[in-house]
């Protein structure tokens, strides 16, 4: 019999995995992570750890298997935590989930469950893998977006590694959200009514300004409102030699100082903030309200613009850095001046976007036919083609 671990994280979708992988006949121990400490950051009301602890166990119980909690909260702060104020300090915007996902769950989560001699470790993400067979008799696994198009998680997954997948089952990839709770309540499990968790990996909805000045101190600065025609006339399109031209011009963020527009507000730090971000400026008085179009950590300021239409936040064309960009099927890498039409998402839930990927010796353009709201340094671009996820990188 198949030995699986499960991370448990009591919720609805882990817990009819749990069933299912049960009911296929493997040997099923479910573990529960404990991922963070300090509660003062957290909404305690929306995700506490120890009602989805006590949720999990009561999951465990009702199915007959095995449980316990592990605490992995020292690799969570140096692998995720400490990573995020790097990133903020510099004015990048992480993904944590996508962290986590590579970082914990399918590396220090997984490596333990290989320790308990399991054969494979599972999660409730709605996603799928698929197989092929290599004329080696080698296999090669694919990561396939989830059957329930409104919950696929894939962009989560988007750096598993093949040996990570090799190790992964997904049981509630077929399904959909409403198919999973149905099966939660026939089975009288605790957790079939249990609301998503939201916010971030295994910590609940965190209170991101106060989280974050835990280490990065506040600064007073000011909120510039940059006039759209003088954003548009930043990105105007100049006369291109090449197409690797036009695409190194448009990749690159646009630069704006403070004669550019008017200050209207102040803010108490620059590394606060991301690119399209509307909450949080407190600044009144304008007809549409103001969004981040840019902002520049070395000088602290914060630069917006009027409307969701506003030309500052539109681009085209991404780059990912060579050291940065990651193959989930390392058999279809592009080699150097090689194209290839996908498609793409910038952030989870984007409707996918036709796409062209350029490789040069330095890294990978991302060249989207049409302009993309609010392209956000430090985040994560993914490509597909069809429903298969082949690979993804930090945006430059």
């Amino acid at each position: 019999m198949k030995k699986v671990v499960i991370g448990l994280s009591g919720g609805v979708d882990s817990s009819v995995a749990a069933y299912l992988l049960k009911n296929q006949g493997y040997e099923v121990i479910g573990l529960f992570m404990k991922n963070w400490h300090d509660d003062t950051v957290t909404i305690s009301e929306e995700c506490p750890w120890l009602e989805d602890s006590n949720d999990a166990l009561i999951v465990a119980e009702r199915l007959g298997i095995p449980f316990q909690t592990i605490d992995l909260s020292k690799e969570y702060k140096e692998r995720i935590v400490d990573y995020m104020f790097r990133e903020y300090e510099m004015g990048r915007t992480p993904n944590p989930d996508v962290l986590c996902n590579r970082e914990i769950k399918f590396d220090v989560f997984l490596k333990i469950a290989l320790q308990l001699g399991a054969d494979f470790v599972a999660t409730g993400h709605y996603c799928r893998k698929g197989v092929l067979k290599n004329n080696d008799g080698s296999e090669t696994y694919r990561l396939l977006a989830g059957k329930d198009s409104n919950k696929d998680q894939s962009y989560f997954l988007c750096q598993l590694s093949q040996e990570q997948l090799a190790k992964t089952l997904f049981p509630i990839g077929e399904l959909t959200k409403p198919e999973v709770r149905q099966i939660a309540y026939d089975n009288n499990l605790v957790t079939a009514d249990k609301k998503d968790s939201q916010g971030l990996c295994f910590i609940g909805k965190v209170r991101l300004p106060e989280f974050l000045q835990q280490k990065l101190k506040p600064r007073k600065g000011v909120i510039v409102e940059v006039p759209s025609n003088v954003a548009q006339y930043s990105r105007s399109k100049p006369y291109f030699d090449t197409k690797l031209d036009e695409l190194a011009f448009f990749s690159e963020k646009p630069v704006y100082n403070v004669n550019d527009g008017r200050v209207v507000g102040e803010h108490q730090g620059a590394h606060y903030f991301t690119k399209g971000q509307r909450k949080g400026l407190d600044v009144g008085g304008t007809k549409e309200p103001l969004f981040v179009i840019e902002t520049d950590v070395e000088k602290n300021i914060i630069y917006t613009g009027q409307g969701k239409s506003h030309p500052g936040l539109y681009r085209k064309t991404l780059f990912v850095k060579e050291e940065e960009i990651h193959w989930v099927r390392p058999d279809l890498r592009l080699k150097m001046d090689e194209t290839l039409k996908v498609e793409a998402r910038i952030r989870y839930r984007q409707p996918l976007e036709k796409a062209t990927l350029y490789k040069i010796d330095s890294g990978l353009y991302v060249d989207f036919d049409n302009e993309q709201s609010a392209i956000t340094e430090g985040q994560f671009v993914a490509w597909y083609i069809g429903h298969e996820l082949l690979g993804s990188g930090v945006i430059s």
